[in-house]
């Protein structure tokens, strides 16, 4: 008999009912280091005071007006979002899947707007995740999201991450967007070198077409700059962001560039929730943390020592463990051993964390991850393989 939730999920039988900062308890009471932040989302790790007071503050006022109304939190989270990026405005939604919609709608757009409708044609990369939805499956194309689930929409192209040269051979006069991850999440945490992203910027411009980033895993401060694509200097003309802009409450947006979003006028577009009273209360406590002083220069001294003490953990288990990649605190081990081995022998530490594709997982602690959790991680970790290359 089928379960009343429908099992889509391959889940663990963790049950947990209570969290504060890096650390969840279960219901038999047991705590456990929270290293997969619910997939990137919990930057400010769980029950931060400042995302408490805003959300219980906003719940006794209002909750919900829709968007047929002036939303003041909604405009304050869009001039924040707009003076801290390159973005000139912001569409709100509820979840990374739906802001990635839109990037797809606002490049068609685009090119019809600016009199080339014929350019529909959005070039992705392999190993890239932008959601479930038929048309982000369809962008990703990987059998894995898209086994019996077409047919998939037409329109996409996908070319070898990396690959300048496969990039450019598949340009066309149909060319509307390149969509790209500077740092892959669901593929195995595989950051897009600067040279990559700066040769994609150029190629785009070049064939008209708009450069649209997915920063919904790698944004929000989780690789020390608050978005990914500054450590290159690239500016795109559209972005998809989620997860950690909410710190756990489901919000996400597409940001454009002034030109890029000069088609989206009224009735283009539309959302019931999104950038609700709520979730754009939390989520500029969020960025008003974030950017507060100080915040990310310790993001980016923690990620240093987490990065060399994954080094020595490496050194220590060339058995178990290949190499560590990534960037910030959006951190991926590189395993010779199955990664749901060591993500299950973590779990016996009470370590969370979360496997990706290429044999890896993910290390995500929460941005404000203090050192002692970062040692006790990795003393967890040195356990779990440990305990694995002695069974």
């Amino acid at each position: 008999m089928i379960s009343p939730v429908m099992p889509t999920y391959a889940r663990t039988a963790h049950a947990f009912v209570k969290g504060e900062g890096a650390w969840l308890v279960d219901e038999t009471g047991r705590r456990h280091l929270d290293f997969g932040a619910g997939i990137a989302v919990n930057c400010l790790g769980h029950a931060h005071p400042k995302l408490v007071a805003a959300l219980t503050e906003q719940a006794g006022q209002v909750w919900h007006t829709s968007n047929l109304y002036r939303v003041p939190n909604q405009e304050k989270l869009a001039r924040m979002l707009s003076d801290n990026t390159f973005a000139d405005t912001a569409f709100f939604t509820n979840s990374g899947a739906e802001a990635m919609e839109l990037c797809i709608k606002l490049s068609r757009k685009y090119q019809s707007h600016i009199g080339h409708p014929e350019k529909i044609e959005i070039i992705t990369f392999e190993g890239c995740f932008h959601g479930r939805t038929i048309a982000t499956i369809s962008a990703a194309g990987a059998p894995k999201l898209t086994d019996g689930f077409g047919p998939l929409l037409p329109g996409f192209i996908q070319v070898p991450f990396g690959d300048v040269d496969a990039l450019r051979a598949a340009i066309t006069d149909k060319t509307a967007a390149i969509f790209v991850e500077p740092v892959q999440g669901e593929g195995g945490i595989v950051p897009a070198p600067a040279r990559f992203l700066t040769a994609i910027r150029a190629l785009c411009d070049e064939a008209g077409a708009l450069m649209v980033l997915d920063e919904i895993q790698c944004g929000v401060g989780r690789t020390g700059k608050l978005f990914a694509h500054e450590w290159s200097g690239v500016t795109p003309d559209v972005m998809g962001i989620a997860k950690g802009i909410g710190g756990g409450f489901p919000i996400g947006a597409c940001l454009a560039t002034e030109r890029a979003a000069a088609g989206m006028v009224a009735g283009t577009h539309g959302s019931t929730y999104g950038g609700n009273p709520l979730g754009a209360s939390v989520a500029c406590a969020v960025l008003d943390e974030v950017l507060s002083d100080g915040f990310l220069d310790n993001v980016r001294r923690t990620a240093s020592a987490l990065n060399q003490k994954l080094g020595a953990l490496i050194d220590a288990h060339p058995d178990t463990l290949e190499s560590a990649r990534g960037e910030g605190l959006m951190m991926g081990i590189k395993c010779k051993a199955p990664n749901m081995d060591i993500v299950n022998a973590c779990y016996a530490e009470d370590l969370l964390t979360v496997p990706a594709g290429d044999n890896v997982v993910r290390i995500l602690p929460p941005l404000n991850v203090t050192p002692e959790e970062i040692d006790l991680a990795i003393s967890k970790i040195d356990a779990a393989c440990t305990a694995i290359e002695t069974a």
